[in-house]
Parts: structure tokens; sequence; C-alpha cells
């Protein structure tokens, strides 16, 4: 099943053994002349579950059973990312919104938080706010401006629209008693913005994402937030991540 899309800025096309990866990037259908092609074997989607396999175990839960159909949908991200790197494009896993059209991403490690923090900042701004994605949106570097663009690959709240807007910064959650902000070194945040960041196999690749980085470090501001995850947490991120203007 072979259909064409736009995802990140680029023309995909996306050849499948199953129908579900095409209904779940519906609202990115494309024509056009693709800037790459992806196709899945049977063997990228065992892949996909010996590697789930191996998730459970490492966290000591029962073996989930997975449909070669969803599986692919993960053998496709995975390509379109591994491909992304040559555009200066790269997958990142954090919740991603726009308020007045400018983008602002969190991140954080598992269970901190991050779709909760978001959904604070759609009932705070209401139509002013929008999901870009929830999950794992991709974000494009260029020397001038960083873009976010939303995907299909939105997370279990399937919470995305197939916009790009430019991002203006970083977040980094931790958990905390009170609602405070502040400006981090590269240093700093390195570790994290790494360990979230597809990661891969092809050194030449990873060495690319390491530029990638440095470059996002350089031009992007990032943040530390330590929250409570009251309603006044968006007023402290947001005023803290525009007081520069």
């Amino acid at each position: 099943m072979k259909r064409t899309y736009k995802i990140g800025g680029r023309i995909v096309e996306i050849n499948s053994i199953y129908e579900k990866v095409h209904d779940l990037c519906k609202d990115y259908v494309w024509k056009g002349i693709a800037d790459f092609n992806v196709e899945i074997w049977q063997s990228d989607i065992d892949f996909e579950r010996e590697k789930a396999a191996l998730e459970d175990k490492k966290e000591d839960i029962p073996t989930r059973n997975f449909s070669d159909g969803y599986l692919e949908t993960l053998a496709v991200y995975r390509k379109i990312a591994e491909q992304m790197i040559e555009y200066n494009t790269i997958l990142f896993h954090g919740s991603a919104i726009a308020v007045d059209g400018i983008g602002y991403l969190f991140t954080a490690k598992s269970g901190t938080g991050k779709s909760t923090h978001t959904r604070l900042w759609r009932e705070h701004f209401g139509e002013r706010a929008v999901m870009v994605n929830d999950d794992k949106p991709l974000i494009q570097v260029n020397e001038n401006e960083m873009l976010v663009h939303g995907t299909s690959w939105d997370g279990k709240h399937h919470l995305s629209s197939n916009i790009s807007v430019p991002l203006k910064a970083i977040c980094i959650l931790n958990r905390g008693a009170e609602n405070k902000i502040c400006r981090i070194t590269k240093s700093a945040a390195y570790p994290m913005l790494l360990q979230q960041t597809h990661r891969p196999a092809n050194a030449e690749k990873m060495q690319k994402v390491f530029t990638l980085l440095d470059l996002i470090c350089e031009k992007l501001p990032i943040y530390k937030l330590e929250c409570n995850m009251n309603p006044d947490v968006v007023t402290t991120a947001y005023i803290g991540m525009n007081m520069e203007e």
C-alpha cells in the first residue's frame, strides 16, 4: 500500500504492508514527488516486537501483545526519523504546544507530567493555545529559526495538529514544591536533550544528531521548570520563557 504525505516539511512516500499507518496519517495526505521513501518489511515489524518485549522486561511488566499493524506504525516513524536527520530535523520526545502561533516544547522523564502541563496551558489560554504534538514532535533545526512540526505519532491521548510553528524554547520539567523557572546552560541541558532525542544506530547519522543538538543549545533558550502542577504554574512558565522580551 503506497501513499504520499507531507510530514515535518518533507514529502514522504510510505509503502506499507497494512492499512493502519495510512489511517493514522490521513490528515497529512499530500500530492507531489517524494523527498524520500519509506518501505516496510516483515523484519521491521519483528524488530519492533522484539524491542517492545525488551522494554516490558526492563519495566518488569507482562509482555504486551501488539498487532502487526500497530507495530508497523512504529517501524514507519522510526524510518522517517532516520531519514529526517538528513534534512536537519530530529524526532524529539516531548509535549509541544503553540500559543499565539509560537511553539513551546516540554520534556521530562516519563511520568513527570508533560501532558498534564500542556493540558493546563490549554485550559489557561483557551483558543489561543493549540497542541502541536503530545508525544513525538519533529524539530527542524535552522540557523535563524527552529520549527516544531506536528505529526500523527502523538501519544495515547492523540493530541496533535498538522501545523508547523516557530519554536521559542525547550523546557525541562521537574517536580517541585514550588513553581519556579530558570534558564540553564548547555552542559546542564544536554544529557536530557540527548536522552529524549531519537538516536540512530548509524554512526554518521548519530554524529549529525550531535551537531543538531549543539545548534539547538546555541540558538534556542533551554529552561528548567520546577513545578507542583497547580494552575499558576502556567503563568510561571509562560512569563519565565518570555521575560527576555
